[in-house]
């Protein structure tokens, strides 16, 4: 399932393969979202272009629209979208833990409002599992809570405590199906305990003695300081086993991704490269452009000439910036592709810095002079 290929030598970075049913995933590995079953602004065969092979996708939204009923229909999410390469779904947890007033959680699941109509639903942790079957994810997540980075230590421990009780009913769910679709589908459980080392601890312990193919980080860059959320990523790297995929969740941006890749995290997802992009900011290796900026008016340089991507070099910032002032659909989309690129060729200068053994001095100097 999961194979270490090269290890750093004075890091936990290191270089594995996932094998999944819609295709191996080489870690360390960056997800683009498609919350919708879209990632914004970009087809499918744009997404391959790029290099991607996994996207991820959101249970909770996909519940909602379009539906299981018609997702089913379609033999799954993959065709739905024209997408052969994997997908892994958000349980949704964190999305309902945002409703606030429009939820309750008892022991047996979470009673929501749609944030759509107002209409009443029940996702228990099987149910979560059948949902995301009828997706046909190749990587599934377990139902969990996640509390707010200032939630007290009572509401953590509750939060820990139900998390592996749900994640010991959503495999155990999961272990008394049939394949639905005719292949395996990965289910993941998920880390909670917010900064608290001991409850992080106590979590990933006990969700490890489920035996899974992958395990995830959660509970983290939802508004700690970034010195918090890399104490704990650092702390679990010693408690996490090291044979299975670590998958750190919601994190982050360029600086982020490698001081977590330093820390033997194999995979992440972020809205950043996507969502600025379409706001105009743009990742660069000199640090963040913000296209709207005046001074880029009469800016004849490219985009960014070391990001190996023909939008990158191509297009001047005085193009990108006069399409953002009208307005044109198209600054979006090349925004959000040389985004996407770059976060791209980063993850490869990583995995090729690991695989020759200059991971270390790479990543060392890119954090000096990258502009987070």
């Amino acid at each position: 399932m999961f194979k270490i290929t090269k290890q750093c030598k004075n890091t936990s970075a290191r270089v594995g393969l996932l094998n999944t049913a819609h295709g191996a995933i080489q870690t360390p590995a960056f997800m683009p979202i498609g919350t919708y079953a879209a990632i914004k602004t970009l087809s499918t065969n744009e997404i391959k272009e790029l290099n991607y092979n996994l996207v991820l996708s959101n249970t909770y939204h996909l519940y909602l629209r379009p539906g299981t009923d018609l997702l089913e229909n379609f033999n799954g999410l993959h065709s739905f979208m024209d997408w052969d390469g994997a997908i892994l779904t958000d349980s949704g947890g964190y999305q309902i833990y945002s409703l606030s007033s429009f939820r309750k959680i008892t022991s047996d699941g979470v009673e929501f409002q749609s944030h759509l109509d107002g209409s009443s639903h029940y996702f228990t942790p099987e149910k979560i599992i059948d949902i995301q079957r009828t997706i046909g994810s190749d990587i599934m997540m377990c139902l969990d809570i996640c509390p707010a980075a200032d939630a007290s230590k009572k509401q953590h421990n509750k939060a820990v405590e139900m998390t592996t009780t749900w994640a010991k009913r959503c495999f155990n769910h999961l272990n008394n199906q049939d394949s639905k679709y005719g292949y395996k589908q990965i289910l993941s459980p998920i880390v909670q305990g917010g900064t608290n080392e001991i409850l992080r601890k106590q979590s990933a312990e006990s969700l490890m003695e489920l035996d899974p193919d992958m395990i995830a980080y959660g509970g983290l860059a939802v508004g700690e300081p970034k010195e918090e959320m890399l104490k704990v990523v650092n702390y679990l790297d010693s408690i996490v086993t090291k044979d299975k995929p670590r998958y750190l969740m919601g994190v982050g941006t360029p600086a982020d991704i490698i001081q977590c890749i330093s820390m033997g995290v194999d995979m992440f997802d972020c809205v950043l490269p996507t969502r600025n992009a379409r706001n105009g900011q743009l990742f660069t290796y000199n640090g963040k452009v913000n296209i709207l900026n005046s001074k880029y008016r009469d800016d004849l340089s490219v985009i960014d000439k070391k990001n190996n991507f023909p939008i990158s070099q191509n297009y001047s910032k005085a193009y990108l910036h006069h399409l953002f002032k009208t307005k044109e659909i198209l600054g979006y989309r090349l925004a959000t592709q040389h985004n996407l690129a770059f976060y791209n060729n980063l993850i490869k200068d990583a995995i090729k810095t690991i695989s020759n053994g200059t991971f270390e001095k790479w990543s060392k100097a890119f954090l000096k002079n990258y502009n987070d």
